[in-house]
């Protein structure tokens, strides 16, 4: 067994270090269990393998809710051996997610900065029955520091019956003191959330528990299963180009300081590509309020662009990861993390102005964005934190390429076949092809907007023949739609494997 007893600075709690089976056994069926981990960072992995072989003899189901995604030790070893019956709330698990779309897990899909507090309050289904956390270390009077993601660890290690910590030593030590740790009062009680810059620290370095709630400590040494990203090629650059030039824009006019406003970028490869981008733009002293912190912020550090950043989960390539643990040090300077109900609160989102960046799998011509499901049925991910920040940011911009499917499905469609964000909420959209910014403008005129600047051309007079024949046919009503005709984008593409079709 790996020796973490120099991590567990409580001597008191040695005597809970246990093998990860016998943290596992703690674990009953149809527990309401919730783990740390953001994305593929910080989540435990030694317990939950445990958990899945006693599954396969002995098989039955638990809950899992987490932060958000995690790693194939968690949701996808407990996939594969069919242990969870409900999860929530956003994956990215093949296994998760095939089970999700053939009904063997019901999957509860939630805004981001909801779940903690709904699941205090008691809306999930429940309460937590046990929290299992990763840590790379627990203080002397019995508090987990976390690692690399907070997500929902706080409020989950406050709100459970047991928690179970599992001390990783592939994860260093100096992650301590980049936490800040504030779980909100709730009503009647709540007061507003004290933080009007980036850098306000309002918090702890740990995660209060206490040496009585721990039930078990296990030693793991398997590191966070990052993915690699991919590589950012012409329709990324492109993206990150019309970016740089619409923000010149709106500082010329007067509607953006020179240095931004706080900056917030949804976890993939598109949205580390646009923020990697801003490495050779004008803009210097930026700042950041956001869930996941990817590599393109390292490279504005690097390039001392970017003065700090705020999130929920460091979540790099494999690359990053080296990169991130060699240069700790100095990235720990400019780096803060924090639970994910204050990181990617509406509250603080519009006190600090965020300028909001994600991306869709498809918006319509009338500015409808569709983050969820393909083709309306299958649910590929999930919301995420896109909603918490989109409906309350100061600028609103989601990013897509114009077609997908080697150009066999245009990202741009008459009417999305699901609907995640409306046209209430999104003023900027960017693809390859160009900007659309629809601030203040009716549906018809987004419509003509986005057509021109945003679809691709093989799909622009298809979607404009579209737009017109649907304005005569409807008296050129507010929103003009030929319903069946707009459904039939998506069946077009499920029947013959083609839009163009």
């Amino acid at each position: 067994m790996i020796d973490i007893r120099d991590r567990v600075r409580n001597t008191a709690l040695h005597a809970k270090i246990v093998s990860a089976v016998e943290a596992a056994a703690l674990i009953k069926p149809g527990m309401n269990v919730g783990t740390s981990g953001f994305t593929p960072a910080g989540y435990p992995k030694a317990v939950p393998l445990a958990l899945a072989e006693r599954m396969k003899k002995e098989p039955f189901k638990i809950n899992l809710w987490t932060g958000a995604s995690v790693g194939k030790e968690l949701d996808g070893a407990l996939a594969e051996v069919n242990g969870i019956q409900k999860r929530l709330p956003y994956q990215t698990n093949d296994a998760i997610r095939k089970s999700i779309n053939n009904g063997t897990i019901q999957y509860t899909d939630l805004h981001l900065s909801h779940v903690a507090q709904m699941s205090r309050y008691g809306f999930l289904g429940g309460k937590v029955d046990v929290a299992i956390v990763e840590a790379c270390a627990i203080t002397e009077e019995g508090h987990i520091v976390p690692t690399t993601s907070l997500g929902n660890s706080a409020s989950f290690v406050q709100s459970a019956d047991i928690v179970i910590v599992e001390v990783n030593t592939s994860q260093p030590l100096e992650l301590e003191g980049m936490h800040d740790v504030y779980v909100p009062l709730d009503p009647p009680n709540r007061q507003p959330i004290p933080i009007v810059k980036v850098d306000d620290r309002i918090g702890t370095t740990y995660i209060p528990c206490g040496p009585e709630k721990i039930a078990a400590i296990v030693a793991c040494d398997l590191p966070d299963a990052v993915r690699p990203l991919a590589e950012i090629d012409d329709d990324a650059r492109a993206m990150s180009g019309y970016l740089v030039e619409f923000f010149q824009n709106e500082i010329k006019a007067g509607r953006l300081p020179k240095n931004l406003l706080p900056l917030q970028s949804g976890v993939g490869s598109v949205a580390n590509a646009v923020m990697s981008g801003l490495v050779d733009s004008p803009f210097q002293n930026l700042t950041v309020f956001t869930e996941v912190i990817q590599d393109g912020m390292f490279d504005l550090i690097d390039a001392g662009k970017l003065d700090f950043a705020s999130g929920t989960s460091l979540t790099p390539s494999p690359e990053g990861l080296k990169r991130l643990y060699a240069n700790i040090k100095e990235y720990r300077k400019k780096i803060m993390l924090r639970p994910q109900e204050i990181a990617n609160s509406p509250e603080t989102a519009r006190r600090l102005g965020i300028i909001a960046m994600n991306t869709a799998i498809e918006f319509d011509i009338y500015g409808h964005v569709n983050s969820t499901h393909i083709m309306g049925t299958k649910m590929m991910n999930g919301i995420g934190g896109s909603g918490d920040f989109a409906r309350n940011g100061y600028l609103t911009i989601f990013f897509s390429n114009s077609v997908a499917k080697n150009g066999d499905i245009s990202s741009v469609v008459p009417m999305c076949s699901h609907f995640d964000h409306t046209e209430h909420d999104i003023d900027v959209f960017i693809t390859e092809r160009g900007v659309a910014d629809v601030r203040g403008l009716s549906p018809k005129e987004r419509a003509r907007v986005i057509i021109k600047n945003c679809a691709h051309p093989t799909y622009q007079p298809m979607l404009m023949d579209y737009l017109e024949r649907a304005e005569k046919a409807t008296g050129f009503a507010h929103t003009p739609h030929l319903l069946d005709e707009a459904l039939s984008w998506h069946t077009r593409f499920m029947q013959t494997g083609s839009m163009k079709k």
